[in-house]
């Protein structure tokens, strides 16, 4: 697996034009992207320990949420445009059932529309210094009110 992103748009998007972008890419692409600041973010799977340790955290985390019906956990996979601009993809979010029932209802193959009350950002090589500052940045201006950085090296979560 790249230790590096894979590539950054040197020009500027909006979501509806990175959406068009995405829809564009060939089905086989198993990238990740994400619009940051309205450039096009793109890197790599992460690949081993990210997965696991994903797996280790959603798994309680979701059984408790469901348990206690307190909203819903979702991974990467959902994506979220924020009213910033910028669109995320997460490793791992919770969004709390009062968000969820006051914000847009998330519709089927878009992103959700609703800032999470918990963001979880599994550190890699490719992504660390950007989940540390710009992500942590624009999620503060989003009102994400809990933001976990787990760093699989030194076997430590930040919150």
């Amino acid at each position: 697996m790249s230790t590096q992103t894979a590539f950054i748009s040197t020009e500027t998007f909006t979501q509806t034009e990175f959406r068009r972008w995405l829809d564009e890419l060939p089905a086989s692409d198993i990238n990740h992207y994400e619009l940051l600041r309205g450039r096009i973010i793109m890197n790599p799977p992460a690949g081993w320990p990210h997965a696991p340790v994903g797996v280790n955290i959603i798994v309680p985390l979701g059984s408790f949420v469901r348990t206690h019906g307190l909203g819903v956990v979702l991974e990467s996979s959902a994506g979220y445009d924020l009213p910033s601009g910028d669109t995320i993809e997460p490793d791992i979010s919770f969004i709390a059932h009062e968000r969820l029932t006051a914000g847009p209802a998330p519709q089927p193959g878009q992103f959700v529309r609703i800032v999470p009350n918990l963001i979880v950002e599994i550190l890699s090589p490719a992504t660390a210094r950007r989940d540390r500052t710009e992500k942590k940045a624009i999620y503060q201006e989003n009102g994400v009110e809990e933001y976990w950085l787990v760093d699989t090296k030194l076997r430590e979560v930040t919150v």
